[in-house]
C-alpha cells in the first residue's frame, strides 16, 4: 500500500543519507556499554552511577540498515546510557529538557514517591523546554529495569535507556561475566504518522494475511473456517500492529548486519539482563544451541528455571545465565511474534565472528481460544457444532451469542469501541504464549516462575476487581472496560495496604503487556506463597490473568497496556491509593 508522496520523500531522502553517514551516526548514537565487542558490564566504562547524575533529552539522528532518521536521545546516545545505582543508596537524577516539547522520564519498576514516578498529568506536569527537573529518591530494590519517556510518543523515538541496581548483600546470581541486552523496534517514519495509518485500516502493515497460496498449500486456514472468520470481521494473522513491514528490530542499537557482539569466555557463566524496551514489539526470544537458565523476572529473583524460549512482552525483564563451553559464535535471536522479522546478535569468544540468522519460522494463526472460545471441556450444543458463520454484530444464538452478550461483563460500556466480549476467556498462565504452540524445543511459561523466597503479604484478598482489556481493532480502538482515559474514566480505586485480587480479561485477539507504575503485584500461577512477582504482565489472547495487590504505595498511579499506541489510544488508567476515609 503506498505512503503519501511526502513520506516518500522523506523515506528517499533519509536513505541516502543513511548511506552517506550511516556508520558515523551509529557509532555516534551508541553509549559505550552497548557498542559492538563489549566484554561486558565489569568494567563498565560510560555507565553512570553515583548519587548525582545529569540526564539531557534532545533531538537527534539515529541510522541503523541504510536508514536514517530523526530521534530523541538521552545524552545523545541510543539506547540512552546505562545507570548503574546500589541497594540503598539515595540519588538524583538531573533532566534537562533540550527539545522543543515537553518531556519526561518514568523509572519503569522502581518503587518511588509517586511525585517522582514521572508521568505527566498523573504524578507531576512534566519537563517543560529548557528546564531541568531533579529526580530524587531512594533505592530500596535491586536488579534489572529501565527507563523511558512517558510524553507523547518519544518513547518510540529512542527515548528509552537500563538501569542495573546491585544489590546490597549478597547476589544468589553467580555469575562471571553479565551483558544488558535491550530489544527495542524503529522506524524512521515518526509514530504519529504510524498510528494515522493504523486508524485509516487496522491492518495496514500486516503483510502476512492469507493468500489462495497458503490455502492450497495447506498453512492456513480452510476455506470454510475463511468464510467463518471474514463473517465475525475477525483475521487470524491480526497479530503485531506495527511489523517487520517498517520496523527494524534492535539489540543495543544494532540491527543484524550491525551484529552486535557480547564477549565471553567458554566455560564462564554469563548473565545476560534482556530488557524489552520496544514501543509495539512483542519478542520470543532464543539462543540456539545454548540453554538459558531464567533467574530473575521484572528485576524480582526466581527460583532457576531452565529453557530454551521464551517471549518477553513489551515492558518486562528477565535475566538469564548461560554457560558456553565451546569457542564459537552464538546467537542471540529475538523473533518479532508475527514472524515479520528479528533481529540476531552474537556472542562470541572474540570479535569478528558473526552467529547463523535463521529464516523466520512461519508466521502463527490465531485460533478459537485466542477468541476466549476455549474449546476443551465445552457444551457444544446440539449437533457438536458451534454456529459461527453470523456477523459479530447480529444476533448470535447458544454460545456465541456471549460473543456480544452485556451480562458476561456488565461493567463494561458497550459501543463502538468494543467489538467482542470473549464468552468464556481462560486462565492461560501455563500455555505457551503466542507463536510457540507447536515448537519442539522447551518454552517458558507464566507457570514456570516461582518466587525465590515466599511472598511476604499473604492475606487473603478482601475484595475482587475485574477489569476488561477491550478494543474495536478494525477502527483501532482501545480501552478498559470499553472506556478510553480521554473519556473521563474514573480512577481505579484503592484503600492503602488493602489486598485486592485483580482479574485482567482480554476480550482482544491480541496479546497486552500491561503495567502498573509503584507496584509489584503478585501472579496468581498456583504457587502460592511463591507466585512470581511482577510489574507487567503479558495477557495472552482471549485469556484472564489474575493477581494479588496489596495497595501499599499511597498516592496517583498509570495503569496502562505497554504497547504505546494502545495506551496512547485509550487503554490506560489512573490507579488512586488513599488512605481509608481519605477523598479519592
Amino acid at each position: 500500500m503506498p505512503f503519501p508522496l511526502h513520506d516518500v520523500d522523506r523515506r528517499s531522502l533519509i536513505r541516502g543519507l543513511g548511506h552517506f553517514g550511516g556508520a558515523l551516526a551509529l557509532s555516534r548514537a551508541l553509549p559505550t556499554w552497548a557498542k559492538n565487542g563489549t566484554a561486558g558490564l565489569a568494567p563498565a566504562p560510560g555507565v553512570l552511577s553515583g548519587e548525582d547524575i545529569a540526564l539531557t533529552i534532545a533531538e537527534s539522528h539515529f541510522s541503523t540498515g541504510g536508514r536514517s532518521a530523526h530521534a530523541v536521545t538521552i545524552n545523545g546516545a541510543l539506547p540512552a546510557p546505562l545507570i548503574r545505582l546500589k541497594e540503598g543508596q539515595n540519588v538524583r537524577l538531573s533532566v534537562t529538557n533540550r527539545l522543543k516539547e515537553d518531556t519526561s522520564i518514568h523509572w519503569h519498576g522502581l518503587i518511588v514517591p509517586f511525585q517522582m514516578d514521572g508521568v505527566p498529568g498523573v504524578s507531576f506536569p512534566g519537563i517543560r523546554p529548557g528546564e531541568t527537573f531533579t529526580y530524587a529518591f531512594p533505592i530500596r530494590q535491586s536488579g534489572t529495569y529501565w527507563y523511558h519517556s512517558h510524553s507523547g510518543m518519544q518513547e518510540a523515538m529512542g527515548h528509552y535507556g537500563p538501569i542495573v541496581i546491585d544489590p546490597a548483600g549478597a547476589d544468589p546470581v553467580r555469575s562471571e561475566r553479565e551483558h544488558v541486552i535491550v530489544l527495542s523496534d524503529w522506524s524512521p517514519i515518526h509514530p504519529h504518522v504510524l498510528l494515522k495509518r493504523l486508524k485509516q485500516m487496522g491492518g495496514y502493515f500486516n503483510m502476512q494475511k492469507q493468500t489462495l497460496a497458503g490455502l492450497l498449500a495447506g498453512k492456513d486456514q480452510s476455506a470454510k473456517e475463511r468464510l467463518e472468520w471474514g463473517a465475525m470481521r475477525m483475521d487470524p494473522t491480526d497479530i503485531s500492529d506495527v511489523t517487520g513491514s517498517t520496523y527494524s528490530f534492535l539489540v543495543n542499537g544494532h540491527g543484524t548486519a550491525e551484529n552486535w557482539t557480547g564477549l565471553f569466555t567458554p566455560g564462564e557463566r554469563v548473565r545476560l539482563r534482556i530488557i524489552n524496551a520496544s514501543a509495539m514489539t512483542n519478542f520470543n526470544v532464543r539462543l540456539p544451541g545454548l540453554p538459558m537458565t531464567v533467574v530473575q523476572c521484572d528485576g524480582q529473583h526466581v527460583q532457576p528455571v531452565e529453557t530454551d524460549e521464551f517471549q518477553i512482552g513489551i515492558a518486562e525483564t528477565y535475566d538469564v545465565v548461560v554457560q558456553p563451553t565451546e569457542a564459537k559464535a552464538y546467537g542471540l535471536i529475538a523473533e518479532a511474534i508475527d514472524r515479520s522479522g528479528l533481529v540476531r546478535a552474537t556472542l562470541a569468544p572474540r570479535v569478528g565472528m558473526a552467529a547463523e540468522v535463521p529464516a523466520l519460522r512461519d508466521r502463527p494463526l490465531l485460533g478459537m481460544k485466542d477468541m476466549g472460545m476455549d474449546m476443551s471441556g465445552m457444551d457444544m450444543g446440539q449437533g457438536g457444532v458451534i454456529d459461527l458463520s453470523q456477523p459479530a454484530n447480529d444476533s448470535m444464538s447458544g454460545h456465541s451469542m456471549k460473543m456480544r452478550d452485556k451480562s458476561v461483563a456488565p461493567q463494561v460500556k458497550m459501543g463502538p469501541g468494543v467489538a467482542t466480549l470473549s464468552p468464556m476467556p481462560a486462565d492461560r498462565t501455563a500455555d505457551r504464549p503466542t507463536g510457540l504452540e507447536n515448537v519442539e524445543h522447551r518454552v517458558l511459561t507464566y507457570a514456570d516462575l516461582k518466587s525465590l523466597e515466599p511472598n511476604k503479604d499473604r492475606r487473603t484478598p478482601t475484595r475482587t476487581l475485574d477489569i476488561h482489556l477491550t478494543a474495536n481493532m478494525e477502527r483501532y480502538m482501545w480501552s478498559f472496560d470499553g472506556v478510553k482515559l480521554s473519556d473521563g474514566a474514573d480512577p481505579i480505586a484503592f484503600r492503602h495496604m488493602e489486598r485486592v485480587r485483580v482479574n485482567l480479561i482480554n476480550d482482544t485477539m491480541m496479546p497486552h503487556p500491561i503495567h502498573l507504575h509503584g507496584h509489584f503485584f503478585e501472579l496468581v500461577t498456583g504457587a502460592g506463597e511463591h507466585n512470581p512477582l511482577k510489574h507487567t504482565v503479558n495477557v495472552l489472547p482471549g485469556g484472564k490473568v489474575s493477581f494479588d495487590l496489596t495497595a501499599d504505595a499511597l498516592g496517583d498511579w498509570a495503569f496502562h497496556c505497554h504497547m504505546l499506541m494502545h495506551m496512547h489510544t485509550g487503554m490506560m488508567r489512573v490507579v488512586t491509593v488513599r488512605h481509608e476515609g481519605a477523598a479519592v
